[in-house]
């Protein structure tokens, strides 16, 4: 009869290491309860105090908390299944294996990829656009091609395009927003052309929380030959995407701004395009000699995977998608709008404060980069930072969607599931008292 691998433990002596952790079932049962409940209550840096100050954690855009269930998975990956994952070669070794099919099985369904070896793990989003870029952009461009980014890009998406189009003496065309920040999916009609490779977008501004017409924008880009690639960096951790509905050939985002570790992220690429793509690191794991120089590369995504992989914040990261996907995430955005809408209304009572970006709750997530008059993004942040409230400031990564609002820099708060009216209030409270210490 076959062991059990508590039963293998046990018999090596090493049961005293497993815990005793919910089933499925049971946890499931708890992170629905805790949406009716106190979110919160899973954010034990929450708690924290800076001078005198209860925490405001605004700055969600740049990074999120970990709630529990995360921190949990990651430490009973290290205490009880910590080895180099590997098939037929001791009980550790298969359960790490394990472990890291099934998180990458798990953030396939997450978005939805028809397959799980769509899914190649990265350090980021950073990463996973710098390895399209090189993987798929070093093979397929060459000179008289174009590409079309959009002024709105982050630059981790618009930098590794910029290198990979001058490497291949190809064109960049760029999609402008308009007033309020939004991409005219119709206007993408008068760049495309027989020349056009590549679409590269962002699903969700960073600077300006704009949601924009991805699944349009994907048919109109793949209607014209070009292939596609979603910065969805800002888009996953709000609300749920589906990739085969969008239709894009490549969509990128980062571990840390959905509850997870930093230093792990996925990228997805069709099956299809993933023919297209030369390997982009080697080494071991990722391909397997026959002989001194004949080598057997790996199926899917699994030839990305050079050298020993993050098992951990694999892990950690499928259950960042498992903690949301058990909460109904319809609810969950839907309150998040309505936090939104408090926010927007809120913050316009400050006197001389701008926000960037629309100003209707339903066009954009709950990021919202402002400025005030005569007072410099740097201040604002160093102000609300004695009183405890973390916002980001600066150029955010994005300086030509920022001289598109003939600014420099500016200030951003971002809320996340666990923010609160009262600590929009907070906030407000505090410009307001900025912007009174500026008149006296």
């Amino acid at each position: 009869m076959n062991a059990t691998r508590r039963e293998l433990l046990q018999v090596m002596g090493c049961a005293p290491l497993l815990p005793s952790w919910p089933s499925p079932e049971a946890f499931a049962k708890e992170t629905r309860r805790a949406d009716s409940h106190r979110i919160r209550d899973y954010f034990s840096q929450l708690s924290t105090t800076h001078n005198g100050h209860s925490l405001v954690y605004l700055d969600s855009a740049a990074t999120t908390l970990r709630p529990s269930p995360v921190l949990d998975a990651i430490r009973k990956f290290y205490e009880t299944q910590n080895a180099n994952p590997g098939r037929e070669i001791h009980f550790l070794a298969a359960t790490a294996a394990d472990e890291f099919d099934s998180a990458r099985a798990r953030i396939a369904r997450f978005i939805n990829a028809a397959d799980p070896l769509e899914i190649i793990w990265t350090r980021g989003t950073t990463e996973a656009l710098n390895l399209v870029a090189s993987a798929w952009g070093g093979p397929q461009l060459q000179a008289g091609d174009e590409l079309i980014l959009t002024v709105a890009e982050h630059a981790s998406s618009m930098l590794p395009w910029q290198i990979a189009a001058a490497k291949a003496r190809a064109t960049i065309r760029y999609l402008e927003v308009d007033e309020n920040g939004n991409l005219k999916p119709q206007n993408l009609d008068n760049l495309l052309s027989k020349r056009t490779k590549l679409v590269c977008f962002t699903y969700v501004s960073n600077v300006l929380g704009t949601i924009n017409s991805a699944k349009e924008l994907c048919h109109r880009a793949s209607e014209a030959g070009a292939r596609v690639v979603i910065d969805a960096a800002q888009a996953v951790p709000h609300f749920p995407i589906d990739v085969q509905e969008l239709g894009c050939d490549f969509a990128a985002f980062s571990g840390h701004k959905m509850l997870g570790p930093m230093g792990v992220g996925a990228l997805y690429a069709r099956r299809e395009v993933m023919e297209e793509m030369q390997v982009y690191q080697s080494g071991s794991n990722m391909a397997h000699a026959r002989s001194l120089t004949d080598w057997h590369y790996s199926p899917g995504a699994l030839r990305f995977g050079a050298g020993t992989p993050n098992v951990a914040d694999a892990v950690g990261l499928a259950a960042a998608a498992d903690w949301l996907t058990m909460f109904d995430r319809g609810k969950l955005w839907s309150s998040e709008q309505q936090l939104t809408r408090y926010a927007l209304a809120r913050l316009q009572q400050v006197r001389g404060l701008r926000i960037l970006g629309p100003l209707v709750a339903e066009q954009r997530t709950s990021i919202f980069s402002f400025v005030i008059d005569g007072v410099a993004p740097s201040t604002i942040a160093h102000h609300l930072d004695d009183v405890g409230i973390c916002i980001r400031a600066g150029d955010l990564a994005s300086t030509p969607l920022l001289q598109r609002f003939g600014l420099e820099s500016a200030a951003r708060a971002s809320l996340y599931v666990y923010s609160t009216e009262a600590e929009i209030n907070r906030l407000a409270d505090a410009l307001e008292q900025l912007e009174s210490n500026k008149n006296t």
